[in-house]
């Protein structure tokens, strides 16, 4: 009776499953043509319901960046971008250095980006830094290798600017901001003036500069008002999350763009002749040996068995007997008895090395230029006055500039307020000047001497050896900066109704350069006598 149950029981299940398969066939018959009419199994089979298609989850929606990012973002967007396309207006050089601010500006981001996703490390990793160091050595590369370039105050002062890129290990990083950016406006106030009235792009690009360093510093005060802050309450460290940002997961809307590709390998260099490139020379003949190879130039195995000889290694050379040589006997100086070798050979035919260059000519012995003073455009040309004690008067006007050169043991005396003045390879000269609108640059110009009566914004002395600057009560608010100098005094005067004396101070030589904090600090050294 059991046996005979479950004969029923699988039966049943047979023909159920019979009603489910022919179901599923009509089903896929009805999809593949739709408009042909839906086909019904056997009253006898059950209705199936077609199972429904799993639902993939949606993906997550990014989160948003923390607020001190989106901020950051702002300003990249708003004020530097703006800069990068002043800078395309213009082109060149100005266009390439515009591009490497915007990417140290984005390599700053991704620092930031950093810093609220990590705990503070105890050594930074060097990758934190390393897209801001390439742009800032691009920025100053570019700076360095194009000194004649007519844009080189553009490119001075964004050079100088990105200094301020460094505010990580300032305790007030919107001061250091903005004493960079005062700095930035000695080149930039020169591009201001000189492209006032020329062109209104190169003004508008400077004052964008400016405007970046101007939201830096607001965005200092508001958000790292006391130096950078990182997140001490994660666990992660520096670098997974560096490498969560740059993999894209850390970035926001507003983010930099990405880093450009490497440059393809440089094409293989192929010969430009006529009708292609000839085919390699035939076989020799049959019989015929082949030419030997030519030795290597790096096989040195000859020169050192030779070197190995010892004393042996002159044997080969041929003995020449007094009678021959030409210092004992002079007949044979002016006879053909010695043949003749050629100049570049000596008596046993080794080659002679070059002769030496010739040497300058004695200053007595040169051609002196007639001295110069004219007036060409807006420029003086003070040139080649060498007599001392001799006075040399220039009635230059405020935009009238002055350059005198070559000029040696000469008193030269500017007695109105000029532009500018620019003094070049002269030696022992006395310079009198009442004020200036710029600056009075010197350069290697050693024994020199300056009376400033009125007022000069700035001085400037490159590679000057023994200078002495007589300040009046006037110019004691002049800005004094040296390079390659040495022996310079700067002399103050006395104050105002009493008996002292003129001051001399000494402009420091010596600096003291040390590591504090990962950053290389520069002091002047103190001698206490």
């Amino acid at each position: 009776m059991a046996s005979g149950s479950h004969m029923h029981n699988l039966t049943t299940l047979i023909k159920r499953l019979e009603a489910a398969t022919s179901r599923l066939e009509d089903m896929a018959l009805s999809l593949d043509d739709p408009n042909s009419p839906k086909t019904t199994s056997s009253a006898a089979a059950p209705e199936i319901a077609a199972p429904e298609p799993p639902k993939l989850a949606s993906p997550a929606a990014p989160a948003a960046p923390p607020p001190q990012i989106q901020d950051f973002d702002t300003l990249i967007n708003q004020d530097v971008k703006n800069f990068v396309e002043l800078g395309q207006k213009i082109g060149g050089l100005v266009a390439d250095q515009s591009k490497a601010v915007l990417q140290a500006f984005e390599a700053e981001r991704t620092f930031l980006y950093v810093s609220t996703k990590a705990k503070k490390p105890e050594f930074q990793p060097p990758e934190l830094m390393t897209g801001l160091h390439n742009a800032s050595d691009t920025i100053n590369v570019i700076r360095e290798s194009n000194r004649p370039s007519p844009l080189f105050d553009h490119l001075s002062a964004v050079a100088e600017g990105v200094v301020a890129l460094g505010w990580f290990f300032e305790s007030k990083p919107a001061d250091f901001v903005s004493e960079i950016a005062g700095g930035v406006q000695y080149y930039g106030n020169k591009v201001l003036k000189a492209y006032k009235e020329k062109d209104r792009t190169h003004v508008e690009y400077i004052q964008a500069y400016y405007q970046i360093f101007k939201a830096l510093a607001a965005y200092l005060k508001k958000h790292y008002p006391k130096g950078l802050t990182w997140n001490d309450e994660s666990d992660i460290d520096a670098q997974e999350a560096f490498r969560q940002v740059k993999e894209g997961s850390g970035h926001g809307a507003g983010s930099g763009s990405a880093a450009p590709p490497p440059p393809p390998p440089p094409p293989v260099p192929t010969l430009n002749v006529p009708g292609g490139v000839p085919p390699p020379p035939p076989p020799p003949p049959p019989g015929v040996p082949p030419p030997p190879a030519a030795a290597s130039s790096q096989d040195m195995s000859a020169v050192f068995s030779q070197l190995n000889q010892g004393d042996a290694v002159t044997s080969g050379l041929r003995k020449v007997d007094k009678s021959q040589m030409t210092h004992k006997n002079p007949s044979l100086r002016s006879s053909s008895t010695v043949p003749e070798r050629s100049n570049s050979q000596d008596s046993i035919g080794r080659s002679k090395s070059p002769a030496p260059s010739k040497k300058p000519k004695p200053e007595s012995m040169r051609i002196r230029k007639p001295p110069r003073k004219e007036l060409e455009g807006n420029k003086w040309f003070i040139e080649n006055f060498d007599n001392p004690g001799e006075i040399v008067e220039i009635p230059a006007k405020q935009n009238q500039s002055i350059l005198i050169s070559r000029c040696n043991k000469t008193i030269v005396k500017v007695p109105n307020k000029a532009n500018a003045i620019s003094i070049d390879n002269c030696t022992g000269l006395s310079l009198i000047v009442d004020s200036l609108v710029s600056s009075l640059d010197i350069i290697k110009s050693p024994k020199f001497a300056v009376q400033i009566d009125g007022v000069v914004p700035t001085l400037l002395l490159d590679q000057v050896d023994g200078a002495t600057v007589y300040l009046g009560q006037q110019s004691l608010a002049t800005e004094v900066f040296t390079s390659k100098s040495t022996a310079v005094n700067i002399m103050l005067p006395p104050k105002e109704g009493t008996d002292e004396d003129t001051k001399e101070c000494p402009l420091p030589e010596q600096i003291k350069s040390y590591i504090k904090n990962g950053v290389l600090v520069n002091e002047i050294v103190e001698h206490a006598g």
